[in-house]
């Protein structure tokens, strides 16, 4: 796939995709959406990376929506607002449900939807001057297709707060709400995220997967439906190659084999 507003560098396991629209912060329009959406589907490939980072070219990391790109709306029909729309929920969708761990890279600001996508995010390493907004309604808007992901991340509660001021709000909130993993100065931001990149490469990539795909089913579950899923998920892991091998790897005191493709970049 060709891509006009991203930057995809392989390296290794690791895939590291950047925003780049510098001019405008980032910002989405059309185009950028359908290429994170493009780059989400192609990660479905059996060469798919272990670890995926996403960071923004240039002062910012993600402004939200371009509001140049969003003026066309004014004299759009119905319809076309809402294949816009459609098109945006969609990508974020395809982002929250990656079978690999996404890291988020932020500096600068985050605002909007680069709220939403630190929200999709499993990792979020942000810089302690990274100022962050789900500024939606201070345009009259609502920050709705990313609501779920947010929610899931900083609660009811502090959504009614942020999402009804369109507050900005600093690295260290983000933090305490849970919407930010960790928050170091800018020069400890690429560190930071090595040292998780170095742990996730540690991990066995199927049991990540199934994890990931595991979380969104458990949530909302109680009772004897929440005990049979979570039973089968272990079961079904005890008894995988990759279960077994991690389980002989420790008892045996050696380097599980997916450790193993990528010992230099793992340190004991």
């Amino acid at each position: 796939m060709d891509y006009r507003h991203l930057i995809v560098r392989r390296d290794g396991p690791v895939e590291r995709l950047t925003l780049n629209r510098p001019d405008v912060r980032n910002a989405f329009n059309d185009a950028l959406i359908a290429e994170l959406a493009g780059w989400a589907a192609r990660l479905t490939a059996s060469d798919r990376p272990r670890v995926a980072i996403l960071s923004g070219a240039g002062p910012a990391f993600c402004a939200g929506a371009d509001l140049g790109w969003m003026s066309a709306s004014l004299g759009a029909s119905d319809a076309d607002n809402r294949r816009d729309a459609e098109q945006m929920a969609r990508m974020f969708a395809a982002l929250d449900t990656l079978p690999i761990p996404l890291i988020g890279r932020i500096h600068g600001a985050a605002l909007g939807g680069g709220c939403g996508l630190a929200a999709v995010c499993d990792i979020v390493v942000a810089d302690a001057d990274a100022v962050f907004g789900f500024t939606e309604v201070k345009l009259g808007l609502v920050p709705a297709v990313i609501s779920p992901y947010a929610l899931a991340k900083i609660g009811r509660s502090v959504a009614r707060e942020l999402f009804l001021t369109g507050a900005r709000f600093s690295a260290a909130r983000a933090r305490e709400i849970g919407l930010v993993t960790a928050v170091v100065p800018a020069d400890q931001l690429d560190s930071t995220v090595a040292a998780y990149v170095r742990e996730l490469l540690g991990s066995g990539p199927e049991a990540i997967t199934a994890i990931k795909r595991l979380m969104p089913a458990i949530w909302a579950e109680t009772g004897p439906t929440l005990v049979a899923t979570t039973a089968e998920a272990t079961a079904i892991r005890r008894v995988s190659d990759e279960g077994q091998e991690g389980m002989r790897a420790f008892l045996e005191k050696r380097r599980a084999k997916w450790r193993q493709d990528w010992a230099a970049r793992i340190p004991d």
